[in-house]
C-alpha cells in the first residue's frame, strides 16, 4: 500500500474510530489524542507488518489502550478516580481485544460533524476541529491549512474541545429544529473548507488540493448517511463540478488560468457527469436550495463545449433565484457578471456600483477585479487597468496578484494614451 493510499484509509477510518472511543470513554480530548497516537502507530507499523484484516478494530484497540493508560496515570497521580472515570461502567478500563469486532455498519462521521459544528464554537473553530477530529489531520496539518504556527493552532483546537465539554455535548445527533440548524452549519463548514482548497485565500499556491479533496470526502460521507437530502446532494455536486476543473486552472508555473481560457479537455469528465447527475436528481425530487442552485450553475459552465457556448441567460436566471432565496454579496456579484454577459457590461457595472455600498464588499478584491473585467469589456481600459492594480493589492493570494498585474500590464501595452 502506498503512503497516499494509507493516508486515505486512515482518514476514512478516523471518525469511525473516534466515535467508538467517545461512546466508550466520553472524553473528547483524551479520545482524540489517543486516536492521533494510534494513527501514528499505524503509519509506522502497517507498511512493515501489513494492514490488519480489521484495521478499524486495530485502531480502536491501540487507541483504547492509550486512553486507559492516561486514565490510570491520572488516577495514580491524584490517588483517586477522575470524574470522567467514575462515570464509566466497570469494563470501561478494559481495552477491547484485538479480535473484537467493531460493527462495520455503524459510522459516526455525521454525528462527529454535528459535534464539531456546535453553535458554541466560532466558524473558524468549527472548521479547525472538523479537520482535526473528522478529517484525521494532525494539528500541524490543520495549522498549515490556516497558515498559522502549530503552537497557535494547538491551543485553538484545545479551547474548541473545552467549549464542547463545557456545553455538556454528548456523542449524539440533535433532533428536530436543532438538527436542521446544525446540519446547515455542517454543510457551511464543508463549503468553507472546499472553497479554501479551491482558491487559497493567501500564500504561494492558487489551490490547496488536500483541503478540497478532504471536503469532498467528508461531504460524500454525509451523502451516504443522508442520500435523500437535496442540499447535501447539491453541495456534493457543486464540489465535484467545481473541482473537475482543477487540472486546467493553472499553467506549468502555477499561474492562474481563467475559466474562459481553460483547456476543457483537461477537465475531469467523470466528476462532471457525476456532479450533473447528482444535481439533476436532487432538483427533481427535493425542495430547491442554494447549494442545488450553485451546482446547477456550475453544471451549465462545465457542460458548455466552449466558453462561447455558455448558457448565460439560464445562468442569469438561476442567480436571480439564488439571490432571492439566499441573498449574499457574492451571489449578487456573480449575478452582475451574468447580467453583463447577457445585457452588456454597463448593466453589470450598474449592479456593482450598488454592491460597493456594502461594507462586506467595499474592499474585497473580487469586487474590484470584477469591475476591472467589466470596464475592460466596456472599452474603458484606463479605469480597468487601475482596478486590476488595486485588486492585486487587495488580495493576499500570490497567483491572483500575478494574474491581476498581468491583466493590467496587458492593458498598458494596448492603451494608445499610455
Amino acid at each position: 500500500m502506498s503512503a497516499e493510499d494509507l493516508g486515505r484509509l486512515l482518514r476514512g477510518l478516523a471518525p469511525q474510530v473516534l466515535g467508538a472511543l467517545l461512546r466508550r470513554y466520553h472524553d473528547f480530548d483524551s479520545c482524540e489524542d489517543a486516536l492521533q497516537e494510534a494513527m501514528l502507530a499505524a503509519t509506522i507499523q502497517w507498511p512493515v507488518d501489513g494492514v490488519p484484516d480489521n484495521a478499524r478494530a486495530w485502531l480502536v484497540t491501540v487507541a483504547s489502550r492509550r486512553v486507559i493508560d492516561q486514565i490510570r496515570s491520572e488516577r495514580a497521580r491524584r490517588d483517586r478516580e477522575t470524574s470522567s472515570a467514575s462515570r464509566e461502567l466497570p469494563d470501561a478500563l478494559v481495552a477491547p481485544g484485538p479480535d473484537e469486532r467493531v460493527p462495520r455498519d455503524h459510522d459516526d462521521t455525521l454525528t462527529l460533524l454535528f459535534m464539531c459544528c456546535h453553535p458554541a464554537l466560532t466558524p473558524a473553530s468549527q472548521v479547525a476541529l472538523t479537520l482535526r477530529a473528522v478529517g484525521g489531520l494532525t494539528t500541524a496539518e490543520v495549522a498549515g491549512a490556516f497558515l498559522v504556527p502549530e503552537a497557535t493552532m494547538g491551543p485553538r483546537i484545545s479551547r474548541a474541545k473545552q467549549r464542547i465539554r463545557a456545553a455538556g455535548t454528548a456523542l449524539s445527533t440533535p433532533e428536530g429544529p436543532a438538527y436542521v440548524e446544525r446540519l446547515g452549519a455542517v454543510l457551511h463548514v464543508l463549503y468553507l473548507i472546499f472553497n479554501e482548497g479551491y482558491t487559497a485565500s493567501s500564500g504561494p499556491d492558487l489551490q490547496r488540493p488536500d483541503l478540497a479533496t478532504e471536503a469532498v470526502r467528508l461531504t460524500r460521507a454525509i451523502h451516504r448517511s443522508l442520500p435523500d437530502d437535496g442540499e447535501v446532494a447539491g453541495l456534493l455536486a457543486l464540489m465535484l463540478l467545481t473541482d473537475a476543473r482543477r487540472a486546467a486552472r493553472t499553467d506549468a508555473e502555477g499561474g492562474l488560468i481563467p475559466l474562459a481560457e481553460q483547456d476543457r479537455t483537461r477537465w475531469d469528465s467523470d466528476m462532471v457527469q457525476e456532479g450533473a447527475r447528482l444535481v439533476t436528481d436532487a432538483m427533481l425530487r427535493s425542495p430547491l436550495g442554494p447549494y442545488q442552485l450553485q451546482a446547477a450553475i456550475a453544471s451549465l459552465h462545465v457542460q458548455a463545449p466552449r466558453a462561447a457556448d455558455t448558457d448565460w441567460p439560464q445562468i442569469r436566471f438561476l442567480y436571480q433565484v439564488l439571490c432571492r432565496i439566499a441573498p449574499s454579496p457574492m451571489a449578487t456579484l456573480n449575478h452582475a457578471i451574468a447580467v453583463a454577459m447577457t445585457d452588456g457590461p454597463d448593466a453589470g457595472l450598474a449592479m456593482l456600483s450598488a454592491l460597493a455600498a456594502d461594507d462586506r464588499m467595499a474592499r474585497h478584491h473580487r469586487l474590484t477585479a470584477t469591475r476591472a473585467h467589466l470596464l475592460e469589456l466596456a472599452g474603458d481600459t484606463a479605469a480597468a487597468r487601475e482596478d486590476y492594480l488595486l485588486a492585486s493589492r487587495l488580495t493576499t493570494s500570490l497567483p491572483e496578484q500575478r494574474y491581476l498585474r498581468t491583466r493590467a500590464d496587458r492593458l498598458t501595452e494596448t492603451d494608445p494614451t499610455s
